[in-house]
């Protein structure tokens, strides 16, 4: 197949070009600095020659949008909303004048669209939608309506023979450099991957590899459109998910730390607290009815089989846990 991944250049990105590619499938990648020969120019925004690669591929897998690992200031915030909406806007575009669109449209979303809740799971028939929980920075909501006009882009394209499909992905785990994995990895081997906050917020997550599995699936499945969750079925308590991962990497302790040295430590690494202090709990109910087996559902093997495949890259001995 002829796979075409606009802003396939990021951490998802590179895990779906990498597997894709080796089991033999034509792609290209849609990017704004183009380094390698099957790369296409873009600006994520316009329509321009770049719609031609989309004009008899087989799919499309839209990733693009500007990263979430930096400060919530407004600016970021809106930089977050235009890159994500004007990209998959465009993407619809070029699909729509396609003389021969793809036949599936897969489009990045994010759990993040689900409300903070510690109750119950969220899945996709009965899932809170987020943005008017109370005891919440306000901020928060702003990072839902991200989400709903993200796919609520995909959803008005005007692409009757294009399937469409939304992942709501949870936190995408690889071994990779950069990566969530990486960071969280970093922070359990300097003996700082403790609670944040008392650690009752659940984290979701979804291994590399059963990402790319649920994305060939989907692909596959004819019967499957809108909005699908990518998430393992054990999402864990923050306290339980850092206490496993430093069991990964033989670290026995991990210092807590409060709300407030969780906004510093962000301040510090550029990012925001939100990543960190909202309770994620999101499963795939769609994915697994329609057959889908996740081959990491569990934790604790997910984070094993990362920890050694991240001491493989890396060239690390298996009693050298720190960075």
């Amino acid at each position: 197949m002829k796979i075409v991944l606009p802003g396939g250049t990021g951490q998802v990105g590179t895990i779906l070009d990498r597997a894709l590619s080796a089991a033999g499938h034509e792609v290209v990648v849609l990017t704004r600095r183009p380094r390698r020969p099957r790369d296409v120019a873009w600006d994520g925004a316009t329509l321009g020659p770049w719609a031609e690669a989309l004009d008899g591929a087989d799919v499309v897998v839209n990733l693009a949008g500007g990263s979430v690992s930096c400060r919530y200031t407004p600016e970021n915030l809106r930089t977050m909303m235009d890159s994500r909406v004007d990209s998959t806007r465009v993407v619809g575009e070029a699909i729509a004048s396609a003389r021969r669109p793809p036949k599936v449209w897969l489009q990045m979303s994010t759990a993040t669209i689900y409300a903070h809740r510690f109750d119950a799971a969220n899945d996709e028939a009965t899932g809170v939608i987020g943005g008017a929980e109370s005891g919440v920075p306000d901020y928060w909501a702003y990072s839902v309506e991200i989400a709903r006009n993200w796919e609520r882009a995909q959803e008005e394209a005007a692409t009757p023979g294009t399937r469409k499909v939304a992942l709501r992905a949870a936190m995408v785990m690889s071994p990779d450099r950069g990566g969530v994995f990486d960071m969280l990895s970093r922070l359990a081997r300097l003996g700082l991957g403790g609670p944040v906050a008392g650690g009752r917020q659940y984290v979701s997550w979804i291994h590399d590899e059963d990402f790319v599995r649920a994305v060939k699936f989907l692909i596959a499945r004819e019967d499957v459109e809108g909005a699908v969750n990518l998430a393992a079925p054990g999402p864990l308590p923050q306290r339980a998910f850092m206490r496993v991962l430093r069991r990964a990497w033989g670290v026995p302790v991990g210092l807590p730390a409060s709300r407030w040295m969780a906004e510093v430590g962000a301040f510090v690494l550029r990012s925001d607290t939100e990543l960190l202090l909202k309770s994620r709990r999101v499963v795939s109910g769609r994915l697994e009815d329609a057959g889908f087996a996740f081959a990491w559902s569990r934790w604790e093997g997910a984070a094993g089989d990362l920890v050694r495949r991240a001491r493989v890259g890396r060239g690390l001995s298996r009693s050298s846990p720190r960075p």
